[in-house]
């Protein structure tokens, strides 16, 4: 597991572990069952406050991404595809309204804004 964590990033630290650990979730990097770092020792090995790497945790948790069991640790949730699916099309739709508005800012027609959509899926 690979957490990267800047102090120049406009993100919080514990969004910055929250978004790398959920990409990795996402992307199959951590599997369903898997152990996560302790609190402590992520907290440790990134040099940064508990209660950061902690506030992090929750985040995931409250999501259900990870799920944690009094004694034992942090485990990455079973995710189903159905989750997963809705999980991505959030975020689509989240890029999706971005590339929108900028196109409204550039003054950019309907039929030019697909037409470019369209050729990112011919490649």
């Amino acid at each position: 597991m690979n957490i990267h964590i800047s102090n120049n990033s406009q993100k919080a630290l514990y969004e910055q572990i929250y978004d790398q650990l959920r990409e990795q979730i996402l992307d199959g990097t951590l599997k369903a069952g898997e152990a996560l770092p302790t609190i402590r020792g992520l907290a440790k090995d990134l040099r940064i406050s508990v209660i950061t790497t902690s506030r992090a945790y929750s985040d995931l948790e409250r999501d259900g991404y990870i799920y944690s069991v009094v004694g034992k640790g942090s485990f990455v949730a079973e995710c189903n595809e159905a989750f997963v699916r809705e999980r991505n099309l959030r975020e689509m739709e989240e890029h999706l309204q971005k590339a929108v508005d900028i196109s409204a800012r550039c003054g950019m027609s309907e039929e030019d804004f697909l037409a470019l959509v369209k050729n990112f899926f011919r490649g």
